[in-house]
């Protein structure tokens, strides 16, 4: 039962990230986004970690998916009213395919996930502080920072762009 749960889970996080990222309408991708963390959470909760599931919801689907749906119909995302590329896009895009490639060539030589602590038995909130600020420090604050650079870009992209600006 746990092996069939956990690929319908798995299923529908992949299905459901895939669809944030090809789907046109922005509200509809934000309601994915939604989706996605949920089957994210069911995950965390075959793993024994229901605490993680609570923040996961509790904190990405109610707060960032809710803020990210208020910006995107505060802004009015409406398909098709974005500029050609500029040289700044592709410079950007060239830019972020090479950190991203930085970053798969760094995990790969260094895939190693660390051990938890044998004298832990029963994972308590304390445990979950000194994991968090201690080994998974970096990892935080790495999904933060793309958090609020998906905001900006948001933000960016929703801008409303004259005849005039495009010269």
């Amino acid at each position: 039962m746990s092996d069939t749960l956990f690929i319908i889970l798995s299923v529908l996080t992949v299905a459901t990230a895939l669809l944030v990222v090809l789907n046109k309408n922005a509200v509809n991708a934000a309601m994915f986004l939604l989706l996605s963390l949920v089957g994210l959470a069911g995950l965390f909760v075959l793993l024994d970690a229901p605490l993680l599931a609570f923040v996961l919801i509790l904190v990405y689907a109610g707060a960032v998916v809710a803020l990210f749906l208020f910006i995107i119909m505060l802004l009015d995302t409406t398909p098709g009213r974005f500029p050609a590329f500029k040289p700044m896009t592709i410079a950007a895009s060239v830019l972020g395919a090479a950190l991203l490639a930085l970053g798969i060539l760094s995990l790969s030589e260094r895939a190693v996930l660390p051990l938890p602590p044998k004298a832990v038995a029963v994972p308590t909130m304390k445990n979950y502080a000194e994991q968090l600020f201690t080994t998974y420090l970096l990892p935080v604050q790495v999904v933060g920072f793309m958090l609020l650079i998906a905001m900006l870009g948001v933000i960016v992209l929703s801008k409303k762009y004259t005849p005039e600006e495009t010269k």
